[in-house]
């Protein structure tokens, strides 16, 4: 466990996956097909997890591919504007395009349509990953996203053993998301040796259940993960709040509730919460919480980069919340 930990109170990130466009419907409350504007910024859950990890006061380095068109450019710039590393962040040409998100804020009904015709993140390769010098981070985060595709996956893997090699930790967002996937047998196969190779899993319910065959056997698959010697598992539940699994034991944590805009971007905010917090020297219970405290903060506002909270707005946010529920 000390390695992970260490690792994370290092406090500078290697983050492999994707960045997108979002473009999110104005003002709160409008249906996207109603809408006469559009408000844009960065999205894509990796990048997401890198503007939350910074904002925090984290050094945080994107590694991915983006394509060599405006909207390309638009991602890498704003990611400059968060003040997020962009060394490792390849150009593609060609017909490969950035994934666009167009959501909106609002709770009944949400509509959330994705265009990954293409991906261009997709197109990272081994090659790219030997190119990398993972000694110079302390810690490396995945999303799942990663692996649904090359050669892509093989690179991601490439990029485990790469860190690996450099004393690195390795922490997984298995971030399940079924349209990036051939199949789910495919899915369930490449995100459980995902899992067997991290120290730090994260993942909800569903997305534990998915790779144990049934929302059921979720759980039991979380703590099975789990009893390796210096691994860690968090299990979330949504409303019901998270179970961190941890040298033998259960930590349960609840939630803030808020007046929730949105559904999306919570995860990100709260992986980006939780490690900085660790880095930060909070004892890994509040490390949790702090991390539940910035996803009710990102669901309570437009938009999912800009919505990422400071740690000055975490710390008004957990001044002026009554703890949460459990």
């Amino acid at each position: 466990m000390s390695t992970l930990i260490d690792g994370i109170k290092g406090n500078r990130f290697a983050v492999l996956g994707r960045a997108g466009m979002d473009m999110f419907a104005d003002p709160v409350g409008v249906k996207s097909e109603d809408a006469e504007l559009f408000r844009a910024d960065l999205g894509g859950s990796s990048a997401n997890i890198c503007v939350g990890l910074v904002k925090l006061g984290s050094q945080a380095s994107l590694i991915t591919s983006v394509s060599d068109d405006a909207v390309g450019r638009f991602c890498t710039n704003r990611l400059k504007h968060y003040g997020v590393d962009t060394t490792y962040i390849k150009i593609v040409g060609g017909e490969y395009r950035v994934s666009l998100a167009v959501y909106e804020s609002r709770i009944e009904n949400f509509q959330n349509v994705i265009y990954r015709n293409g991906a261009v993140d997709f197109q990272v390769t081994e090659d790219d990953m030997d190119q990398v010098e993972f000694g110079a981070f302390s810690a490396v985060i995945s999303a799942g996203t990663v692996f649904a595709a090359e050669p892509s996956r093989s690179a991601t893997f490439k990029a485990i053993e790469n860190a690996r090699q450099a004393g690195l930790p390795i922490i997984f967002d298995i971030d399940y998301r079924p349209y990036s996937w051939p199949s789910p047998e495919v899915a369930a196969e490449v995100l459980s040796r995902a899992g067997e190779e991290s120290d730090l899993i994260v993942g909800n319910d569903e997305e534990f259940g998915f790779m144990a065959g049934g929302i059921d056997k979720g759980f039991e698959k979380a703590k099975e993960l789990a009893a390796k010697p210096g691994r860690m598992v968090i299990y979330k539940m949504g409303e019901k709040g998270a179970v961190t699994l941890v040298d033998g034991q259960e930590i349960h944590t609840g939630i803030y509730p808020v007046e929730a805009v949105k559904p999306n971007g919570a995860g990100d905010s709260f992986m980006a919460g939780l490690l900085a917090s660790v880095a930060a020297g909070h004892s890994l219970k509040d490390s949790v919480m702090r991390g539940s405290a910035c996803a009710s903060i990102v669901v309570s506002q437009p938009g999912c980069a800009p919505a990422m909270p400071t740690t000055q707005t975490l710390n008004a946010f957990l001044a002026s919340h009554p703890g949460p529920s459990t």
